[in-house]
């Protein structure tokens, strides 16, 4: 069973999907049975998803998927999934690895293949349709989980072959498949009693709906959100360029001569950072805090309660202390003391490096007479002064040298070209579901064409926010399948004809995003379950973090930071000025981002009864009580829009790109000891990382690539919380 199909069933949305699809008609259960897929009737026959894409690696098939395919696919795929269960489940045979765990991951391929465009495309390019479409299938999808993992009979099956596993003799790949299943099982209810199994069922169909509702929220709200500026003069500090992308933006809301700027779905917002006029950054970053939490048709104060209450529900009912135990109990963490820990060790340091930072900030307003305490809408523009002031540059001056093709083909493409041996070539011929999208074609070393990628930019009104990977194919060698695998960014598109420039920011994050692509693209396992990022949440980020290193390689740098009108490269003062200024602002980023990730963890170690009536009052208290209630430094994402764990797959999990860095660190360093950009480094770290997926331990991976255990010393200095 693939990863997104997996998910789908345990009734968990993540921000990085993935996908594999095979031949469906007949589907091969066990060497004495098969289920054949039902002829379609009407006009099923013509639906897009009834048989696997005849593009190249079974890439989607864009331009002939419409809204009204979406329905009937997911009803005659869970309708072929159904049967295909009941058949390994009531197999006369004794079962074996192949009749039962085989025919499983071979089981749900129409299924998947709905599933997996479905929900990249309600994240990537929604519409009304298909947003009224995923409420309606939430609860359904909900109930046919159910139906596959509290199958008695289908337990039993595994149950069996895993109290006999030690005697199969399964390579260690089939061994870990089998191990995984049961947990997976065990975990979803299996071996509750039957009356408890009912009210699992109920839990799990209302958090689903709410989850949904939640995300589609912070969606509109944020769109609703938007900030109508009247004149260009409130709008000082902006490029010409932002300017014409505000105007735009008006434009496409029908607002003549006016001004529209959007927001992201973080906290802060990037035109703080430029923004003269300080009353418009106040307004700005309310709009901003209040999503979600002003009343209205949006408002997912009491969506966050239910949800932290449900969950808590479950996880009681499932044997566990709270949502957060039950959801470490999977990761690489293990348990809520670990995180609370390394949370409540960072925290202090955190928020007094922030607290100095913001008295330099005081100093600069005193200076220039503002008459005003610094204000969180105040941060990022003081900052950039600040920046200024030390290191003689801001963000401005380096944007001409990030033009957004030149960064994705001389910068992220180059650099794994260096490590991998991995080259690139752009297809125009493959369909895409908009026109800003572009397909690309990546071959391996010997010359063979080994997956396709998709570079999917910009940002627009039907994308949510923020920046994520998915993969529509996935690798696995039990279907011979290639990734199709996509990078989703939200950077502003300017108007036409007018250069795309990136902050430095948004570089990094293309790298990072490819990191994450790299993951799958490299995957060399058998079963799809193991394929690609289908590895703990708080281990998936660690390829991803170490890519970024990259973008300011020496390098790699001067191939792609050229001036996007003179080609110049870069000047070397510019390059000096981003390595000094590396630890600048530490202590605002990780306050933020430990802030957030202590929310998470409060809302998911609640009991049932612990939970609050007030979300605002509880998310205060919270924050105060960790010591992180820091007025200039809010945290990353507020309860009422943290789409990532109420909206997605990291409840109880959002740590895990603090925890990712430990081993990203320990890996930067690694690089760096043994030569960094070289084929040999690369080849090395594809082959002990990349390449392994969830086929095995994924801190055993690190060991068997780093050579030991991992240290925090290294995360320590970089964050500026140690010294060197």
């Amino acid at each position: 069973m693939n990863k997104h199909l997996m998910l789908i069933l345990l009734g968990s949305a993540l921000a990085t999907p993935f996908a594999h699809a095979a031949p469906l008609t007949p589907v091969t259960v066990d060497a004495g049975s098969h289920v054949a897929a039902k002829k379609p009737a009407g006009k099923l026959a013509d639906n897009p998803f009834f048989a696997a894409s005849t593009l190249q690696y079974e890439y989607p098939a864009f331009d002939k998927i419409k809204n009204a395919h979406y329905a009937p696919a997911f009803a005659e795929g869970m309708r072929q999934h159904s049967a295909e269960i009941m058949a390994i489940a009531n197999n006369r045979a004794e079962p074996t690895f192949d009749n039962t765990i085989i025919a499983m991951e071979r089981a749900g391929q129409m299924l998947n293949r709905v599933s997996i465009v479905f929900s990249s495309l309600t994240g990537a390019h929604t519409n009304p349709t298909m947003e009224a479409l995923s409420r309606e299938l939430a609860p359904k999808q909900s109930a046919h989980q159910d139906q596959v993992f509290l199958n008695a009979k289908l337990f039993q099956r595994i149950s069996k072959l895993y109290e006999a596993r030690q005697t199969l003799n399964l390579d260690a790949e089939s061994l870990r498949l089998l191990e995984r299943y049961y947990t997976d099982f065990v975990r979803a209810g299996a071996k509750l009693s039957d009356k408890d199994k009912q009210k699992l069922k109920s839990l799990n169909a209302q958090l689903a709906s709410l989850a949904t509702t939640f995300s589609q929220n912070v969606l509109k709200e944020t769109n609703a959100s938007a900030i109508v500026v009247d004149s260009k003069e409130e709008l000082q500090g902006l490029s010409a360029e932002e300017i014409a992308s505000a105007a735009e933006a008006a434009k496409a809301r029908g607002l003549k001569d006016k001004y529209v700027i959007p927001l992201m779905n973080t906290t802060g917002q990037p035109f703080e950072a430029s923004l003269a006029n300080r009353a418009l950054r106040q307004r700005l970053h309310e709009a901003s805090v209040n999503r979600g939490s002003h009343g209205g048709t949006f408002d997912n104060r009491q969506v966050a309660i239910d949800l932290a209450r449900l969950r808590a529900e479950r996880a009681s009912l499932l044997g566990y202390a709270n949502h957060a135990a039950y959801g470490l109990e999977d990761e690489t963490a293990k348990n809520t003391t670990a995180v609370n820990k390394m949370l409540a060790d960072l925290a202090p340091a955190a928020v007094n490096n922030a607290r100095a930072e913001a008295a330099e900030l005081q100093k600069i307003i005193d200076a220039q007479q503002g008459g005003f305490k610094l204000a969180a809408w105040d941060w990022a523009y003081y900052t950039e002064q600040l920046r200024k002031a030390k290191y003689s540059f801001d963000d401005s001056q380096l944007r001409p040298y990030f033009e957004l093709k030149n960064v994705l083909e001389n910068g992220v493409f180059f650099a794994a070209t260096q490590l991998y041996g991995i080259t690139f070539k752009e297809r125009k011929d493959l369909p895409v579901y908009h026109p800003s999208v572009k397909v690309y074609e990546i071959f391996d070393t010997d010359g063979k064409s080994m997956a396709l990628f998709i570079a999917d930019m910009y940002a627009r009104d039907t994308k949510r926010g923020g920046a994520w990977m998915n993969a529509y194919v996935e690798q696995a060698s039990l279907f011979g399948s290639h990734p199709v695998i996509a990078n989703h960014l939200n950077i502003p598109q300017p108007p036409a004809g007018q250069p795309t420039l990136l902050t430095f920011d948004e570089v990094r994050t293309a790298f990072h995003e490819f990191g994450h692509a790299l993951h799958g693209l490299f995957s060399q396992v058998k079963y799809p379950r193991f394929s690609g990022t289908n590895v703990p949440r708080d281990f998936v980020e660690y390829p991803s973090q170490v890519n970024e290193m990259w973008a300011t390689w020496p390098e790699v740098l001067k191939n792609y930071a050229r001036h996007y009108q003179s080609g110049e490269a870069i000047p070397q003062t510019l390059v000096d000025k981003i390595s000094a200024a590396n630890k600048f602002n530490q202590g605002f980023a990780t306050t933020e981002y430990i802030a957030a990730s202590l929310l998470d963890q409060r809302w998911h170690q609640l009991t049932p009864t612990q939970v609050p009536k007030d979300a605002l009052a509880f998310e205060a208290e919270a924050l105060k009580q960790a010591g992180v209630d820091f007025a200039p430094v809010p945290p990353r994402y507020r309860s009422t829009y943290f789409s990532h764990i109420f909206g997605g797959g990291y409840s109880a999990g959002y740590y895990a790109y603090l925890w990712s860095e430990v081993l990203d660190a320990e890996s930067v360093e690694w690089f760096k000891e043994n030569g960094g950009l070289n084929r040999k480094n690369g080849d090395w770290f594809r082959q002990q990382l990349l390449s392994k997926g969830g086929s095995i331990d994924p801190l055993e991976s690190f060991r068997n690539f780093r050579g030991r255990e991992p240290r925090i010393e290294p995360l320590l200095i970089r964050r500026g919380l140690k010294a060197q």
